[in-house]
């Protein structure tokens, strides 16, 4: 047997074992933060309708907000960037603490326990990546492996905790750098993904659908009347970021404490709940888009949503942007097929699209989202809207650590962080 031969061989069986290891590791990672998403998952359920059965809740957010910061001050963790930290510990190398997962876990809890308007998926990806970096640091392995280890936590939090295992499966390859797909994670993420998945689907977390009945059929008229949805809603998308990032500045600004910061975040959201008059922009906002998916919105309600968010998120509570942005996105998108006569509960998905993608600068999980929760039956409408969004929205999107790799207008090699 010649020296190439052998060459051959060796490699052939550094893959297999290569091959091997990630099968294991993403099976372990898939088993342990889906148990960990799915009790996650059930606690937010319980906390959610804690708040709707006992409106009052709202008037401990401000405590509620100091409990956040104690915690946080109690662990040492004061700086804690959340899920920008998460993304710099992959392209940057940054300290991942296992810390962020109890942290970040019992945080979002208490924020939409007691009506902070915040999602769920930022702390999913914030604790899921954090314990699957954890299981790569107890194993000893390499920086970049640990890295894989890191996207398959997310992956497997966010596919157990909001059930669309495809758009998991590649968010956490897509987020980290736009323009380049990390795809040595690709096996590890999808299997992460699908365990997750079956796990949270097992101990009875419903996956979100928003079926979309009688969708118009895909003419001249009808792209046009959707790609100007999705130009406005890149726009939208833009308007999030900048209102995310100013409000943050703003109370970092005027409230130099992080505990006077927090408390007057929650009255802050307190005077705007009284100022509406109900709780509806409180919480995610999934009932506001099952309400857009019947046809039900009014003009200012997209606007509410981002104020309410910007409010509690700058403040210093915690959850995430996600959830927000498609109830943000599925909102404008519906007042804008009530006021044109197309289709609102098409328009409310393409919205919710559109904002998605916007503000993650991620077409390919965009596309694939839409699948999961509207159905394949819209497809040229949802291949269209995540095109003109993602090109339209600019360097803006929601985590800071993101870095732009290829520019959107041209095959240039950029590589800048999001403004």
């Amino acid at each position: 047997m010649n020296e190439l031969m052998k060459h051959k061989i060796h490699h052939n069986l550094q893959r297999a074992k290569t091959s091997v290891k990630w099968i294991i590791f993403a099976i372990i990672s898939g088993v342990v933060v889906g148990i960990t998403g799915t009790f996650f998952y059930l606690c937010m359920s319980y906390a959610t309708h804690m708040r709707e059965e006992n409106p009052w809740l709202i008037l401990l957010l401000p405590a509620g907000g100091l409990l956040i910061v104690g915690a946080y001050h109690l662990l040492r963790d004061e700086r804690d960037t959340g899920t920008n930290l998460v993304l710099s510990s992959i392209h940057s190398g940054d300290n991942l603490p296992l810390r962020m997962a109890p942290l970040i876990f019992i945080s979002t809890l208490i924020t939409h326990l007691f009506g902070g308007s915040s999602g769920r998926e930022g702390a999913a990806l914030q604790f899921g990546g954090s314990i699957g970096n954890e299981i790569g640091k107890l194993f000893h392995f390499d920086e970049k492996d640990k890295h894989i280890m890191t996207m398959c936590g997310m992956s497997a939090a966010f596919s157990a905790l909001f059930g669309t295992p495809m758009a998991a499966a590649i968010f956490s390859m897509e987020v980290v750098s736009v323009g380049i797909m990390h795809y040595a994670a690709l096996v590890p993420c999808v299997l992460a993904s699908l365990i997750a998945h079956a796990i949270a689907a097992y101990f009875g977390a419903e996956a979100e659908y928003f079926p979309v009945e009688a969708i118009p059929a895909f003419t001249v008229s009808s792209a046009v009347r959707i790609s100007v949805l999705a130009a406005l809603c890149a726009l939208i998308s833009i308007l999030f970021c900048i209102l995310l990032h100013t409000s943050e500045h703003l109370y970092q600004k005027f409230f130099h404490n992080s505990y006077i910061r927090i408390l007057a975040g929650g009255c802050i959201v307190i005077v705007l709940t009284v100022l509406v008059g109900d709780q509806t922009y409180n919480g995610s906002g999934i009932e506001l888009i099952t309400q857009c998916m019947e046809g039900s919105v009014s003009p200012e309600m997209f606007l509410l949503k981002m104020v309410f968010t910007a409010a509690t998120l700058g403040a210093g509570f915690k959850g995430g942007e996600i959830v927000p942005s498609f109830c943000i996105g599925g909102t404008f998108g519906c007042l804008f097929g009530m006021l044109s006569g197309f289709s609102p509960a098409l328009c409310t998905a393409v919205g919710m699209t559109a904002v998605f993608c916007g503000v993650t600068n991620c077409p390919i999980t965009s596309l694939l989202i839409s699948f999961e929760l509207f159905g394949y039956e819209g497809m040229p409408y949802f291949l269209l809207t995540t095109a003109f969004s993602y090109m339209l929205s600019g360097y803006y999107g929601l985590y800071h650590s993101q870095k732009i790799m290829y520019s959107k207008f041209k095959a240039n090699y950029i590589n800048k962080k999001v403004q």
